[in-house]
């Protein structure tokens, strides 16, 4: 067990700083949810500052000392921070090295133009999944819709029919797949293996991306039939550029660290003996840490330098790329602090009680919890952060694949139907040019079928394992 994860069992076992009883602990929950949404949907404040309020909310309904909420909310705060800042900066720039140096256009170019016809929407749900996994889902947008769009055009497709498994491979990616910042803070909260996770999460990830990406988007077509936009379709990062690393080495570095960190798990598997020499040299280079540093170095001869990137400039772009993240981690700390107020006030051994009570599978509980918190916030990454808080203590007695199921039945709810309250519905809205509610029956559809079917992998998975 890491040292963080020793001290945040510490953490999850003192004496709660308030004695209310389970109705005024359920209300506390309630108004300190209900500050969130208010504050993020309808006045339109920074999900920072609204996780904090409704952090500092929810201790004071519940009962408890101003100075142990904010003690526990800084301290919450400052661990997540501490366990995931650094591999969300780390991801940060192996994506702008990616998008800049044109490796993320290599592979696009590449696979297409061994793909047609009917493979068309299987190349494009390949290529973001590919892409997707270094990327944070917006960069990834950014990074694709001009090839959705070019390709749509130049092939006579639907838009839909290319536009939906693109969407589908990113989002998927970003809601199950660490080192993505939701998955990395559930890991972080439940205690889970990373890469136990990441190996169940890209398992979930295969048939959750093939039933919402190809085989959705055939209807979507049909439903939805809208031309590209012509207006939308801007220049690529590598149109500026007179070379750009090969296809081989492009792959390889994005890949890297999902390797290592795979190769870390497995060799746990099979040694299961922290004092074997082979098990502590993979339990090093398998860390998230490590996996994800040795990938940026490596992506500094591999994608840089065959782009015709000197030194001097790959200084300015790690700082471009970490400026964009200052608000991510902002959110995924303020959601840390918000998960040690719920589990401080005694929230976390309430979840855990009335489970018990009710008997619902801690699975299911997860995933519901992360549904409402997402239709009611927007915000895949805040439904992730409070679910996780709230149902962090169902992990203690789990096993190390039923505690990395959780945290994929977290994800998988945090990504249900996005509607009108979340950036990223605008976000396909403009770039596609659709109505709201060709939106609606398009993205919204496609993302709560990747939740139901990635909850529903999730629970046979658990039937099984």
């Amino acid at each position: 067990m890491t040292r963080l994860s020793v001290e945040m069992l510490a953490a999850d076992t003192v004496e709660p700083i308030t004695s209310a009883g389970h109705a005024q602990l359920g209300i506390a929950v309630l108004a300190g949810i209900a500050v969130i949404v208010l504050l993020i949907t309808q006045f339109k404040l920074h999900a920072f500052l609204s996780l904090t309020l409704g952090s500092l909310a929810l201790g004071a309904i519940a009962g408890a000392p101003l100075d142990k909420v904010l003690t526990s909310f800084t301290t919450g705060l400052g661990t997540t921070v501490a366990g995931v800042g650094v591999l969300i900066a780390l991801g940060a720039m192996l994506g702008k090295m990616l998008a800049d140096s044109g490796g993320a256009d290599q592979i696009v170019d590449t696979i297409l133009a061994k793909a047609g016809g009917r493979s068309m929407p299987w190349a494009m749900v390949l290529i973001a999944s590919v892409i997707g996994l270094p990327l944070f889902f917006e960069v990834g947008v950014v990074l694709l819709i001009p090839v959705v769009l070019m390709v749509a055009k130049r092939g006579n497709y639907s838009l839909m029919r290319i536009g939906i498994p693109a969407l589908a491979g990113l989002s998927v990616m970003h809601g199950l797949v660490p080192p993505h910042p939701g998955p990395l803070v559930a890991i972080d909260a439940v205690g889970a293996n990373l890469g136990v996770t990441l190996a169940l999460g890209v398992l979930v990830a295969i048939p959750t991306v093939i039933i919402a990406g190809p085989l959705f988007s055939r209807y979507a077509a049909r439903w939805v039939d809208v031309p590209a936009p012509e207006r939308m379709i801007p220049q690529r990062a590598s149109d500026d550029l007179k070379k750009r690393p090969s296809f081989g080495a492009t792959l390889a570095t994005i890949l890297l660290p999902v390797v290592l960190m795979l190769s870390k798990a497995l060799v746990d598997i099979v040694i299961d003996n922290p004092e074997n020499t082979v098990q502590r040299v993979f339990d090093v280079i398998g860390s998230p840490l490590i996996a994800l540093l040795a990938s940026v170095l490596v992506g500094i001869f591999t994608l840089l330098r065959p782009a015709g990137f000197g030194k001097e400039r790959v200084s300015p772009l790690v700082e471009k790329s970490l400026a964009p993240i200052a608000g991510i981690l902002l959110i995924v700390g303020a959601g840390g602090g918000f998960k040690q107020t719920l589990i401080d006030t005694g929230v976390g051994q309430m979840v855990l009680d009335i489970s018990e009570d009710w008997s619902i599978p801690a699975l299911l509980l997860a995933w519901l919890i992360a549904v409402a918190i997402r239709l009611a916030t927007g915000s895949a990454t805040v439904a992730t952060v409070s679910a996780a808080g709230l149902v962090a203590p169902l992990a203690a007695d789990m096993s190390t694949t039923h505690a990395a199921l959780l945290v994929l039945a977290i994800g998988a709810g945090s990504l249900f139907f996005s509607h009108v309250n979340d950036a990223g519905f605008w976000m396909v809205k403009e770039y596609f040019g659709l109505s709201v509610g060709q939106n609606i029956k398009t993205w919204s559809v496609m993302e709560t079928i990747i939740s139901v079917v990635a909850g529903g992998v999730v629970l046979l998975l658990s039937l099984i394992l």
